[in-house]
């Protein structure tokens, strides 16, 4: 017994039995216990299992006409709507890999997304569908895509929709339109309707839980964001412990708003619900009205968000025309809730906010704060069949209670590796006590009850409204205006956010004066993804370097903090 097994939800094991199934089969089974239960809301358009297995299979069955086979890397990039579920689950279907996409990704970013992992197809909406191909088309021929699916918001919206369900007059425009089909060099381009129009021959599933399933992108302190290895088995077992941790039943009505191109979404929303055969309710993005108007309507029983969204929803003018009661499970990660925040919702509504904690390699959660004893603003404790310690990053030795170092995590959960990147995975992890531990990066602290906190980061990362935004990333993309000379990218405090990302730029002599900050800032918001572009740009002579030559980041750090 450890110290946080006093805490432990007095219903649940310690640990899980592996499954011996696939993710796809989750879906199968859902689909034949429930075949008339809905499976996903989308605008008041509802999928029934039923419905959602039938399309899932017919989408797999073109990707493998298409020449799709087992262990092929399929691009997947969207933001939540119904497709997206549908072809996660076709490309597992079809013993494939889903390669998730941040939608906000541009261009120059798409091209390593493409490239890193020899992607030949890729499916996606309409409004990302001509970046999509601009970033293929800038490839080498054999570097390219050979074939994509685009699929537009009204292939699966109610044009009916409204009251509770319509969507925000603002997103009318967005929604609604039917976006031209891009052409794509040396490829074929194939509209989603097209591509489910009939019912092509499906071979066998073959997958098991050892087999490859995703392989979704993380960054790091250097170079292009890595490749995390993810079998069935390693998401089978977070889909499966976050359900049950939450109490989870098929009754389970979820509000998805947390991206599910993200390991978060993506394991603790859509694969644990699939699993139980639960209700999801779909918003593609964050507005605090809708959310509101959904979670009434649907009687919503369960939200994983990060702290700015609910925030955002109790500060809205018309909180008290919503009814919130359903809500029996709210928590999230990604930053830390305000403690104020926190007790507003038990004392209001009597929820008490579940904070958990996990990274991209460890499939989102490897803590959680037990449902029933939470601690404000902590990690939580080890999850499920996990092992974790606190170790100092330089002896590898386990620290006592309340020492200071790095998070380190054994788990069935544990991504098995670096996509391509060997020398990286070897560094990644460390052996105690005969068990692989990955190294987290993330310095904190276990206190009396086994409870962790975080205090610092041994990785170079900036946390904003829980996207990560890796500086290395950011400074390459932004090495590519020909009028900087230098870049430094460090963290800058934001009330709302929790942090921003602000940019110390040394110009190049013909340009100085002559280039504005915000002209800089549109510029670095047209080549990468929103999240990660600064919102802060300063100007400076000359950063500071050590004697090696090399920038004295954590020096601007720091300065900034202070």
């Amino acid at each position: 017994m450890r110290a946080h097994h006093r805490f432990w939800p007095k219903r649940l094991p310690h640990a899980l039995t592996p499954c011996a199934t696939s993710l796809w089969d989750n879906l199968a089974v859902s689909a034949r216990r429930y075949p008339d239960k809905a499976a996903l809301v989308f605008f008041g358009r509802v999928w029934t299992y039923a419905e959602l297995l039938q399309q899932a299979e017919r989408l797999a069955a073109r990707l493998v006409a298409l020449g799709v086979r087992r262990g092929d890397r399929v691009l997947l990039n969207m933001q939540n709507c119904p497709q997206l579920v549908i072809a996660h689950f076709a490309i597992l279907r079809a013993d494939a890999v889903v390669v998730p996409v941040n939608p906000m990704n541009r261009a120059e970013e798409l091209k390593h997304c493409i490239s890193d992992p020899d992607a030949r197809v890729a499916i996606t909406t309409g409004d990302l569908a001509a970046e999509l191909a601009r970033a293929s088309d800038a490839l080498t021929p054999a570097g390219r895509l050979a074939q994509l699916i685009v699929t537009q918001f009204g292939d699966v919206m109610d044009g009916q929709a409204a009251g509770e369900d319509a969507p925000p007059a603002a997103w009318a425009e967005w929604l609604g339109q039917r976006h031209a089909l891009p052409s794509l060099d040396g490829g074929q381009v194939l509209a989603w309707t097209e591509a489910l129009a009939e019912a092509l021959p499906l071979p066998a599933a073959s997958a098991g839980p050892a087999d490859l399933a995703v392989l979704p992108y993380t960054s790091g302190t250097t170079g292009l964001p890595k490749g995390c290895m993810h079998s069935h088995a390693t998401l089978m077992h977070n889909a499966i412990a976050s359900a049950v941790w939450a109490n989870g039943t098929a009754e389970n009505v979820t509000l998805a708003v947390v991206p599910m191109f993200h390991i978060t979404g993506m394991v603790a929303l859509m694969h644990a619900s699939i699993y139980l055969g639960a209700t999801l309710v779909l918003m593609p993005r964050w507005d605090r009205e809708l959310a509101g108007r959904l979670i009434s309507r649907w009687r919503v029983t369960h939200w994983t968000n990060i702290p700015t969204m609910v925030i955002d929803l109790l500060a809205s003018p018309h909180l008290e025309q919503y009814e919130l009661s359903s809500l029996v499970h709210i928590g999230g990660g990604g930053a830390a809730m305000p403690q104020a925040v926190a007790q507003r919702l038990l004392e209001q509504f009597g929820l008490r906010y579940v904070e958990g904690y996990g990274l991209t390699e460890t499939a989102a959660p490897s803590h959680m704060n037990p449902p029933d004893a939470p601690k404000q603003q902590c990690l939580g404790i080890p999850f499920l069949s996990t092992d974790a310690r606190v170790i100092d990053p330089d002896t590898l030795k386990e620290l006592p209670v309340g020492e200071s170092g790095e998070i380190v995590i054994s788990g069935p959960e544990v991504f098995l590796g670096y996509w391509k990147r060997p020398e990286a995975t070897d560094q990644a992890f460390i052996e105690l006590e005969g068990k692989r531990f990955f190294r987290s990066g993330d310095m904190g602290r276990v206190d009396e009850d086994g409870y962790f906190f975080m205090t610092d980061r041994l990785k170079r990362m900036i946390n904003a409204s829980g996207f990560k935004v890796w500086p290395a990333e950011v400074e390459a993309l932004m090495f590519r205006h020909p009028a900087i000379q230098e870049a430094c990218v460090i963290a800058t405090r934001d009330t709302y956010r929790g942090e921003s990302v602000k940019a110390v730029v040394v110009l190049r002599p013909g340009h100085r004066g002559r280039l504005g900050e915000q002209e800089l800032i549109a510029w670095c918001r047209e080549h990468m993804a929103v999240y990660k572009a600064p919102r802060v740009v300063q100007f400076v002579d000359a950063l500071p370097k050590s004697g090696s030559g090399k920038v004295m980041w954590r020096a601007l750090q720091e300065a900034e903090d202070a």
